[in-house]
């Protein structure tokens, strides 16, 4: 599998995913500009990732403006022709405003940005400790698309206590019952709130999020 790693202006995360994709993943990986469109070097069997960060400066909402760049514009296409997408952080919050993924991400309940290690599960099955760092990382939708996205197992990852508990005690944001991260019904578009590509190297004493991508299919 191949990676593209699209760069918008104000994204600063976009660094520390090529590198941990490329050196820590071992896989081939190439940068896309926001201005571009081109993606031919790609096939749907590869997987586009929009990285942390503040792209466009988070002018008007996070991610409302890179939604509309020429880029995004392929990235659509792309998802709907069922090539994987995967939007961390920043992207999360770009999926969303894209409509490629349900939900809103809202200001977090305590209303101040937060950077730490937090504890998250695939399932109730894996607990992997991934750091956070988000100010709108706050997921939110109504009861019935909760209870959807419930039914159709789109729920990838939950905040969770050390103990794997998903309690409010353990949820960093006030997101809406836990959740850190879904997909999409078709399976191949992934937002999450917490960088795994910050847990993927020995030299941090962390490679959580090696897990993370192995859990995604994106290895």
């Amino acid at each position: 599998m191949k990676f593209g790693v699209v760069v918008f202006p104000g994204s600063n995360c976009d660094r520390d995913m090529l590198d941990a994709i490329q050196y820590d993943l071992n896989k081939e990986v190439v940068t896309l500009w926001h201005k571009d469109k081109d993606i031919s070097m790609l096939s749907t069997n590869d997987c586009i990732v929009l990285p942390g960060g503040f792209s466009y400066g988070d002018y008007l909402r996070c991610g409302a403006i890179a939604r509309f760049s020429p880029m995004m514009q392929s990235v659509i296409d792309f998802a709907n022709k069922g090539g994987k997408v995967l939007g961390v952080c920043n992207g999360f919050q770009i999926l969303c405003e894209s409509h490629l993924l349900p939900g809103v991400l809202l200001q977090n309940a305590n209303q101040q940005f937060i950077c730490k290690n937090v504890n998250i599960t695939a399932d109730g099955k894996d607990v992997l400790k991934i750091p956070i760092a988000h100010g709108e990382g706050r997921f939110y939708a109504d009861d019935a698309l909760l209870d959807e996205l419930e039914a159709n197992n789109q729920v990838i990852f939950r905040y969770c206590s050390e103990q794997g508990f998903t309690d409010q005690f353990c949820n960093p944001n006030g997101a809406c019952r836990n959740i850190a991260g879904i997909k999409n019904k078709a399976g191949n578009v992934f937002g999450m709130m917490p960088h795994p590509e910050r847990a993927t190297s020995g030299a941090l004493g962390n490679l959580d999020g090696r897990k993370v991508f192995e859990l995604l299919g994106l290895n």
